[in-house]
């Protein structure tokens, strides 16, 4: 029995989470809980599951929590999400809150000599180096959760960096693969929102859509492999079966494939070392017909450009992509600038950081603060 702390339990992730709990009674066991202000669907989660203590983002709704779920006890905010972190009796903490909140538990966690599984890709994009020298000081886990670092974690095997010719993560395209760049002007929120494969949350689809998710990626699996960023590809694959690959120095590649459903990474994460039986991914590759691969347009998706200048120059560049980007995915979402628009600003905000090199925590963060006044201001959104 493993005991779980799951820190987003309410988002896509998050859900998927308590499914795979729910296949694995007797294997996994969700003893805390945290959720950003759907307080009803936590209630829900809780009790069903029992969990020793919750936590919510909004301070407003502790009450409401408390009156439904006696006997539980409940916690908010920052503060409440590293109290769960570092619960004593947790065996892993899985972190899939979207951006930047899951940093301080994740690391709380691994001076708890916990080990944690990452659906966050902020974490290791905008602190990487902290995180798995932390990791590696506390003698913990740092396990993917995302499928494409799945894939590759499992195709690796534990074999040395300095076997690795190539990693190679999949993406799917999104859903303007073969969308003409004339076009790209009249993109439409609702149409950005349709992504051809995965069911994912609003900010994830938008970055699928820009590939900036996949840009994130390639800067996450720098860190988590300790691969630098030279050697860290992309390939698009519209049919996202094959999940991500290694190739090797001999040319030899390895990959992992099912059919998309997060269940799976998310199982391996939590059981790894073992694999545990279930009925719940089905792959019938006769029945798929064909996978295909392409190259993608850095044209068309100058995101996978901008991440890999940031993945090279290091510092605080990559926790500027992300927060620069952050916001302007929440103001494309708000018809507050166009879908080209988001790429132009990131690249803005960039070009105006002064970098900062190996900084410390302190330091990112004040990157990561500077770069959403910045987006904030350049996009016309409000005033220094």
């Amino acid at each position: 029995m493993k005991n779980v702390v799951l820190l987003g339990s309410t988002g896509s992730i998050g859900t998927s989470t308590v499914k795979v709990a729910e296949d694995l009674p007797d294997r996994i066991r969700l003893i805390g809980l945290a959720a950003g202000n759907n307080a009803e669907l936590l209630v829900s989660q809780t009790l069903k599951h029992r969990p020793v203590a919750v936590s919510i983002n909004s301070v407003a709704k502790t009450k409401e929590l408390a009156t439904a779920l006696p006997g539980v006890r409940v916690l908010h905010g920052d503060d409440g999400l590293i109290e769960l972190a570092t619960m004593p009796e947790a065996d892993i903490v899985l972190i899939a809150i979207v951006g930047t909140a899951g940093l301080k538990p994740a690391l709380a966690a691994i001076r708890a000599g916990k080990d944690i599984a990452i659906a966050s890709k902020e974490i290791l994009v905008m602190a990487g180096e902290i995180v798995m020298r932390e990791a590696r000081q506390h003698g913990v886990r740092v396990l993917a959760v995302d499928s494409e670092h799945s894939a590759i974690f499992q195709c690796l095997d534990d074999k040395p960096p300095g076997s690795v010719r190539n990693l190679w993560l999949t993406a799917s395209g999104g859903p303007f693969r073969t969308t003409p760049q004339e076009d790209f002007p009249n993109i439409t929120v609702e149409r950005a929102l349709k992504h051809p494969s995965w069911v994912m949350g609003r900010k994830i689809t938008i970055d699928s859509a820009t590939l900036f998710n996949k840009g994130l990626e390639m800067i996450e699996a720098r860190w988590l492999f300790d691969i630098e960023m030279g050697r860290v590809q992309v390939v698009v694959h519209p049919q996202s079966i094959v999940h991500s690959m290694v190739e090797f120095v001999d040319g030899a590649m390895l990959a992992q494939l099912s059919t998309p459903d997060m269940c799976l990474p998310i199982q391996y994460a939590l059981m790894y070392p073992e694999r545990v039986r279930s009925e719940r991914v089905q792959t019938n590759l006769a029945k798929l017909g064909q996978l295909t691969f392409e190259e993608p347009d850095c044209k068309r998706f100058p995101a996978l450009n901008l991440a890999r200048r940031a993945g090279e120059i290091g510092g605080t560049l990559p926790a500027v992509l992300n927060a620069s980007n952050e916001i302007a995915v929440e103001a494309f979402v708000n018809r507050k600038i166009s879908f080209l628009q988001i790429s132009e600003l990131v690249a803005r905000v960039m070009n105006a950081h002064n970098v900062v090199s190996s900084p410390n925590l302190d330091q990112i963060l004040a990157a990561d603060a500077w770069a959403r006044q910045e987006s904030v201001v350049r996009a016309g959104l409000g005033q220094r």
